[in-house]
């Protein structure tokens, strides 16, 4: 895939940027180095109290690696982030929409504003006003973010959270699970895609809007974060040499996946664009 002429920006309410907190930075950085063939460059100062390690696929950025600070109770997981224009105003808005705001707003540096938020149902995410990090720079190629994908046992109550706090729908002609942003395939179209609506004409009006998914599961609420692999078979094999865990497969009409448990306990599921190949 050619790289983009002009950096990649994600309008309010859109999924722009995943990372991990992980107790030991580069045992995770040697995992998800094997596994997607990421570089690795600290931010952080050497004399700051924690990491902050973006990877990157060909010089672009594409997801981060943090320490999991000392006096947290967390375990390692990915978090996945959404644009915001005022992260202060959205921040203010989560409780009177049911959810938790764990910590912040606040500034990290040039990078941007960010604050941590428990959806109702105890999902877990950040929201992210950018300042010199955009967010991921390469997306749904092999190696790169794919999607992220809200598991909750009660979907109509996740859309009454998201609705009001991010602006998301659900449409009826795309299925149950897929929320959208009105407007995000123009933007698109406007920015770096500019064919995103012909190659879409098979697909229903609004289908180029989609920003996450939304699945019905029993059990805790989270978010899942999916990474594109070239070949599911093969990366879930590279996954275990580097001492991960295959928890499932799964085939769908569209894609091939593995859901995979890193050596410190974080989740992901690599996705296989696939359609139809297994029959």
């Amino acid at each position: 895939m050619s790289s983009p002429t002009q950096p990649r920006t994600y309008p309010h309410g859109v999924p722009c940027w995943v990372d991990t907190e992980q107790p030991d930075v580069d045992a995770a950085t040697a995992f998800y180095g094997a596994l997607f063939g990421w570089t690795f460059t600290d931010k952080m100062p050497p004399d700051a109290p924690g990491r902050y390690v973006v990877a990157s696929l060909d010089g672009q950025d594409v997801a981060a690696i943090a320490s999991l600070p000392d006096d947290s109770d967390a375990k390692p997981e990915w978090i996945t982030y959404v644009a915001v224009d005022d992260v202060g105003a959205t921040a203010g808005a989560v409780a009177a929409d049911g959810g938790v705001l764990l910590s912040g707003p606040e500034t990290v540096g040039p990078p941007g504003r960010m604050a941590s938020v428990q959806d109702p149902q105890g999902a877990r995410f950040r929201l992210w006003q950018a300042g010199t990090r955009l967010g991921a720079q390469r997306v749904n190629e092999p190696g790169t973010w794919n999607f992220s994908n809200l598991l909750t046992p009660d979907p109509d109550r996740a859309l009454d959270f998201y609705g009001p706090l991010l602006g998301w729908e659900l449409d009826p002609a795309l299925g149950a699970g897929m929320f959208r942003v009105p407007g995000y395939g123009d933007h698109l179209a406007h920015t770096i895609d500019p064919g995103i609506f012909e190659r879409q004409e098979f697909a229903p009006p609004g289908f180029a809007d989609v920003a996450a998914g939304l699945a019905r599961v029993e059990g805790p609420a989270r978010w899942d974060v999916a990474f594109s692999v070239a070949d599911r078979d093969e990366s879930a094999a590279a996954a275990e040499r580097a001492g991960g865990v295959v928890l499932s497969t799964s085939e769908n009409e569209w894609t091939r996946e593995a859901v995979v448990r890193d050596p410190q306990g974080a989740q992901l599921t690599l996705s296989q664009f696939a359609p139809q190949e297994w029959g």
